[in-house]
């Protein structure tokens, strides 16, 4: 079977914690765009599109987009999942990845290890953030969009509708769901970016790797972590996903 896999990377300027971070400086370019370019390293990927809203606050970065010819789908501000459905109902493909503008660390070696692991084992939908192993901002899920498609003929909620895929590991008897775990337990390690303090520590990595922005490894970086261990965010790992944690 021939596949296609695009990645989603959804992202809005409207941060409540840090606004505007997706265009803050990363080595002089902006986070989304040093993001993108990780992803992009991706030997499994064959399209990236970027899902934000329709809502002025995010004019200015499809502006940015557009600029660096990336494509972008734009949808409803709070009901992300509306998003990600009329980016297929545009772009065919056999495998979705689900990704947030808040991860500029994101490790392309583990995307196509996921994705390959997705299309061998058949399921509808895989994560390594079900039961976090990795270290937060490394979170990436693998999803057969015929079920995203199955997933909105349910009753859904304003919570299920806002965090996508969270309809989906909510019915583990409609849907095939598996966790993809790492080989060593790091989710005590936060490297997103939802606060200044995150920035500032994901400042620290970038600038460890100038010239190496897109191309430094997930080994790499916990080598670097190991030699400075004073290089980490002040804000606590135990605040994973406190935006849903929340609801």
């Amino acid at each position: 079977m021939k596949t296609y896999t695009l990645a989603v990377l959804q992202a809005r300027m409207s941060s409540s914690r840090l606004s505007g971070k997706v265009l803050m400086d990363l080595n002089g370019e902006a986070m989304i765009y040093r993001q993108i370019s990780r992803i992009m390293m991706a030997k499994t990927i064959n399209e990236i599109v970027v899902a934000t809203s329709v809502h002025p606050s995010d004019d200015l970065l499809v502006e940015f987009l557009e600029n660096h010819k990336v494509r972008v789908v734009r949808g409803p501000l709070e009901d992300v999942l509306s998003r990600f459905q009329l980016v297929l109902t545009n772009i065919e493909c056999t495998a979705l990845i689900r990704l947030t503008g808040d991860c500029p660390l994101v490790m392309p070696e583990i995307i196509d290890k996921m994705v390959s692991h997705f299309y061998d084992s058949k399921v509808d939908y895989l994560s390594n953030a079900i039961e976090p192993t990795f270290p937060d901002g490394l979170d990436i899920e693998v999803i057969n969009p015929a079920a995203l498609e199955k997933l909105s003929s349910f009753d859904l909620n304003s919570s299920e509708r806002e965090h996508v895929t969270l309809g989906l590991y909510k019915r583990p008897t409609e849907f095939r769901i598996q966790n993809y775990a790492n080989s060593e337990d790091f989710s005590h390690m936060r490297w997103t970016v939802d606060y200044q303090e995150d920035l500032d520590f994901v400042r620290q990595v970038y600038t460890n790797f100038i010239g190496r922005e897109a191309t430094f490894t997930y080994s790499d970086l916990l080598d670097f972590l190991k030699q400075n261990p004073q290089a980490i965010s002040g804000i606590d790992a135990s605040r994973r996903n406190e935006q849903l944690q929340k609801e």
